[in-house]
């Protein structure tokens, strides 16, 4: 994978690097050590001299993973040179941790570039719970991840999940803004406390029933379990999700043979980091709503 672009004024290479190229100066500087860096198609410091018309050329080959790539199953949404749309299915980490490096979306991508010849590295901009599912972004190098990770900051990505809950929001559409606190002593749960970071969730009532409802989630704020926990302390927990629950979900999730909670990332709306197109990504799978509408 290649930058390319044409000295319009005279600078050192690390101006065009910076200005032109916008790399973080952590890239630059590993760039720097894998003699990645070309000027006129000769290898180039970052103190060497560029005039008008000289052509820079930046190589973003990535470097090896540490964990096996694996023959998994792998939905592909979108992909291009720059990025990769992927709809992960519920039960399946993002990428390996310490405890567990196999059988994870990150080890079925890695197989992938290998198998299509692509030396790219394996970088998530947003990821899911494990149970949770749909529409996973990543980054096919260190240059496009910083981009997208800034989109992400600004509010550019825009995130649209689906959630089927036990109990009605008495409005149609509403915003929940409840503080997300981690608990201590190696707890991954949060809570709603004071002491906690600020989030915000923007909600509607996309179909009612009896005892349950369909929703449209839309995080302003990407707290961890920021979706889960909200709807368990505005009184409408997520179907099958196992601790961010009351007594009452967990029996009709349980009586209705939910194993997952039914949370699924729909939708990411964004412009192209490289190319500007304007990208909707969609997911394929759909959240189980067990009731029927009265």
């Amino acid at each position: 994978m290649e930058l390319r672009c044409t000295a319009q004024r005279e600078c050192r290479l690390l101006g065009i690097l910076r200005r032109e190229l916008q790399l973080s100066s952590g890239l630059i500087k590993r760039l720097k050590w894998q003699n990645a860096l070309f000027v006129n198609g000769e290898p180039a410091h970052t103190d060497r001299l560029i005039v008008p018309g000289d052509a820079v050329t930046v190589l973003l080959d990535e470097q090896q993973e540490g964990f096996p790539a694996e023959p998994l199953p792998l939905s592909i949404l979108y992909e291009d040179e720059w990025l990769i749309a992927l709809d992960k299915p519920p039960g399946q980490l993002v990428h390996p941790s310490p405890q567990r490096n196999e059988g994870t979306l990150a080890n079925a991508l890695l197989y992938h570039y290998e198998t299509t010849g692509q030396r790219c590295g394996i970088h998530p901009v947003t990821r899911l719970d494990r149970d949770t599912f749909g529409v996973v972004l990543a980054a096919k190098s260190a240059y496009v991840h910083a981009k997208l990770c800034d989109m992400l900051r600004a509010g550019e990505i825009g995130k649209t999940y689906h959630a089927a809950v036990f109990g009605t929001p008495e409005q149609d559409s509403g915003v929940i803004e409840l503080p997300v606190y981690k608990l201590g002593g190696g707890s991954l749960l949060r809570v709603v406390d004071a002491r906690g970071q600020y989030a915000k969730t923007e909600y509607r009532v996309l179909q009612r029933c009896a005892d349950t409802a369909l929703l449209a989630l839309h995080p302003i704020t990407g707290r961890t379990h920021q979706l889960r926990l909200h709807c368990l302390a505005s009184g409408f927990p997520i179907l099958g999700d196992p601790q961010y629950c009351s007594s009452a979900s967990k029996a009709y999730s349980d009586a209705a043979g939910l194993v997952s909670q039914q949370l699924c990332a729909v939708c990411l709306r964004l412009r192209h980091p490289i190319t500007d197109q304007l990208l909707l990504l969609q997911s394929r799978q759909r959240v189980i709503l067990p009731e029927e509408s009265p």
